[in-house]
């Protein structure tokens, strides 16, 4: 193929939006094209990249490659369309709104030989390469993601909108299948779960905490991981971590084997990264990073997240605890 790819955007919400101006400044890929039902939004992305507004069937006409930043209950229908059309494609997280459908999108792609990348935009970024370049495998992951309210993403669950980073993350850590999920959670300003917490066990013995909230009245987002080689500590705000291991760092008073190492990173533009990732696998064959699979088995967790909490909503509800959830 040659050294240029003509890439369609079917969406142009929020993130549609910068996905779009993205393109615009790609060196080696060209937006021809957003779509979305929105005219007027539609309108003005398109003349802040510089790009034309067309249809759906037009992208699918004059696209070498499709990103999908429409919201998650299309995702199957718009990848799976465009696959079939013979388009390789980059759609957003979480893959699809089921597993089934999941599942069939990885078959599709698979028959077809096309690049389907899922975009976990978590492994692209500055803190996951500082992250996994200090870690051994963990025995005990700690996650915290948590937000003040924004109508944005309120379609879904923050299962869906936030904690699939942390679970996508965490499942490429630990390289295990999960065992059994235990979890809690709440819908409070949307329809949806706004926070939750899950308990989750991995068939190696792993075991990893999770808290994901969007009505908190701070940001925090921080990590912490236990490995048979140290402790690490992720504070991503601050863009620090600390390790503390053998034969390492600053001696620990009364602890002379252990030492402690500080280090941060650099951030560096996470989504241009997944875009160039998504561009060498469809020009050069380079290996998918996030692909379908990936993106079956974040969303085969969150579902799972999602089916414990209704659990443990109806127990609540059936011992009195709490009363019957009525959807806003």
């Amino acid at each position: 193929m040659a050294q240029g790819l003509n890439v369609g955007l079917i969406g142009a919400g929020h993130f549609g939006r910068y996905h779009a101006l993205k393109l615009a400044g790609a060196k080696r890929a060209k937006l021809v094209g957003l779509a979305d039902p929105d005219a007027e939004r539609a309108k003005a992305v398109a003349w802040e990249a510089g790009c034309p507004v067309r249809s759906v069937e037009e992208l699918l006409a004059v696209a070498d490659a499709i990103i999908i930043a429409a919201p998650a209950e299309f995702h199957y229908d718009l990848a799976a369309r465009a696959l079939r059309a013979g388009k390789h494609v980059l759609v957003e997280k979480p893959i699809a709104a089921t597993l089934d459908q999941a599942v069939e999108l990885a078959g599709i792609a698979r028959q077809t030989g096309l690049v389907l990348q899922v975009g976990h935009l978590e492994r692209f970024s500055a803190a996951h390469g500082a992250l996994t370049a200090r870690m051994g495998t963990p025995l005990y992951i700690e996650a915290v993601r948590i937000a003040p309210f924004k109508p944005r993403g309120t379609d879904v669950s923050v299962i869906l909108d936030l904690m699939i980073h942390d679970l996508d993350l965490i499942l490429a850590l630990t390289d295990a299948p999960i065992l059994h999920v235990d979890a809690v959670g709440a819908p409070v300003a949307s329809a949806h779960d706004d926070i939750a917490n899950a308990r989750i066990r991995f068939t190696n013995g792993a075991v990893a905490t999770i808290t994901a909230s969007r009505i908190s009245l701070k940001t925090e987002r921080k990590m912490r991981i236990f490995s048979r080689t140290g402790y690490l500590s992720v504070d991503f705000a601050a863009r620090k971590l600390s390790l503390v291991g053998r034969g390492i760092g600053m001696k620990l008073p009364g602890f002379e084997e252990f030492g402690v190492e500080q280090a941060g990173w650099q951030d560096h533009d996470a989504l241009a990264a997944e875009h160039e990732a998504f561009f060498a696998s469809v020009l050069d064959g380079a290996p998918v990073v996030v692909d379908a699979e990936a993106g079956r088995r974040a969303l085969e967790a969150a579902l799972a997240v999602s089916a414990a909490i209704a659990e443990s909503r109806a127990m609540a509800e059936a011992s009195g605890l709490v009363g019957p959830f009525i959807p806003a």
